[in-house]
């Protein structure tokens, strides 16, 4: 009787445990199958880390290079792989936790200080297919490549002592910050009441860098002989390879940010290309009008800014809004590289003001519009979300302050420490023989 009984309620068990998983769908797919690393999702991000490296070395490096001038080159190929090297052990020992840890409004936590409790199968929050080992890599790539644009800013003036210096204060102080706010929990991130749709780095990556950069050249000051001597480029087929290896790493740039292999990564790759293709040919043809000849250098710079205004919309937005995405970054970007430009006499040497703030401000914007929820399960204004564009304007507004205010401060602390610039004998000198010892024959 006593095992009658034991069946009897073993049976019952098993019968209220079935019931309740056939009447929710949700649970018993939770029950059978917890999150896990999915080989396909790690593979396709290993190698979107790869192609965001590479965007950093050699492409940054080279689109730099070849927009300098000869006596420059060597000193601008170096301070992109400080900003590589010290960033990535930057990233690793304190920026990873503070971007990506705890739920606080304006900054993470001291968790995974030097990777502190990273297990080679753990899974981060934020990419729960992949390890977390890959995820912190992942962003890191995006890290240094940020603080790396600030450095064209400042191009052919900044000494390389300060700018190491900047490197480490800048992405802790700025741009783990502001990663943590829009993507890592912060009051900025996209969540169940909603958000800031930032898909790539439209905020993060592009506004910030290129706020920080404006600023930089401000303080720092205009080169020797600008508006007076000829700074042209040295090299452009340099810099036309280095934009052709940033295109391609931009694939893995926005299709890397869906954060697994999927349909939502093919679509951001295909609005990326299309974005980038239409920004070439608009900034072509408003200088083929403007100008009397389409160059190669407002060629690459379509790209450039195609490329980083569809980068917070990759993966919100349909494939054509791509290609409208991309003609309104190549008319904006051109218009700010030079009407903009000449009106209030800033010296950006290489435009990452004009290119990278004004495209991901815009790109920021332009997510409100275009959001399907179809794709990325937030809709935009066209769509009835109108609400969105204030939340969008509401980022770029924090961003620009944030960066804004605080490069301010870390310049004029390091200024404090070592001079910001170069002596003018060095700089006439060019800053490859002044600060490294080495020219080009």
């Amino acid at each position: 009787m006593k095992r009658l009984a034991l069946a009897r309620c073993a049976f019952a068990v098993l019968f209220a445990s079935a019931f309740t998983l056939l009447a929710d769908p949700a649970l018993a797919q939770a029950a059978a199958s917890p999150p896990k690393i999915d080989a396909a999702d790690t593979a396709w991000m290993i190698s979107a880390t790869g192609l965001v490296l590479m965007m950093s070395l050699p492409g940054l490096a080279l689109f730099y290079a070849g927009m300098v001038r000869k006596k420059n080159v060597l000193a601008t190929m170096a301070q992109t792989f400080a900003a590589v090297a010290l960033g990535s052990i930057v990233w690793v020992a304190l920026g990873y936790s503070l971007a990506f840890t705890g739920e606080g409004a304006l900054i993470g936590t001291f968790d995974r200080i030097l990777l502190r409790g990273m297990g080679i199968e753990s899974i981060s929050s934020a990419a729960k297919t992949i390890p977390e080992s890959i995820f912190m890599l992942y962003q890191m790539t995006f890290a240094v490549i940020t603080v790396a644009l600030v450095a064209g800013s400042v191009a052919d003036r900044m000494r390389f002592s300060a700018f190491l210096l900047f490197i480490v204060a800048w992405v802790l102080v700025v741009y783990a910050p502001i990663a943590h706010m829009v993507w890592g929990g912060g009051f900025l991130t996209l969540g169940d009441k909603g958000g800031v749709l930032d898909f790539a780095g439209g905020l993060v990556v592009h506004l910030n860098a290129g706020i920080a950069g404006l600023v930089a050249a401000y303080v720092i000051g205009a080169r020797r002989g600008y508006g007076s001597e000829n700074l042209a480029p040295y090299d452009l087929s340099l810099a036309v390879i280095g934009t052709s290896l940033l295109w391609v790493g931009w694939l893995g740039f926005n299709g890397g940010s869906a954060l697994g292999a999927g349909p939502r990564a093919g679509y951001a790759i295909l609005a990326t290309h299309l974005a980038a293709c239409t920004g070439v040919l608009t900034w072509m043809f408003l200088e083929w009008w403007d100008r009397g000849k389409p160059s190669v250098l407002g060629m690459i710079s379509g790209a450039i800014a195609g490329l980083g205004t569809i980068t917070p919309a990759s993966g919100f937005v349909a494939p054509w809004h791509g290609v409208v995405i991309g003609i309104v970054a190549g008319a904006l970007c051109y218009w700010g590289c030079t009407k903009l430009k000449q009106k209030l006499g800033y010296d950006d040497s290489l435009d990452v003001f004009g290119v990278h703030g004004i495209g991901g401000a815009t790109g920021t914007i332009l997510v409100g519009v275009f959001a399907v929820a179809a794709i990325g399960e937030k809709p935009g204004l066209i769509e009835g979300n109108t609400s969105q564009i204030m939340t969008q304007l509401y980022g770029v507004v924090v961003t620009l302050i944030w960066s804004g205010v605080l490069t301010f401060v870390i310049l004029k602390v390091i200024d404090f420490i070592v001079p910001l610039r170069v002596r003018n004998e060095d700089e006439q000198a060019g800053l490859d023989i002044s600060l490294h010892g080495e020219s080009l024959q």
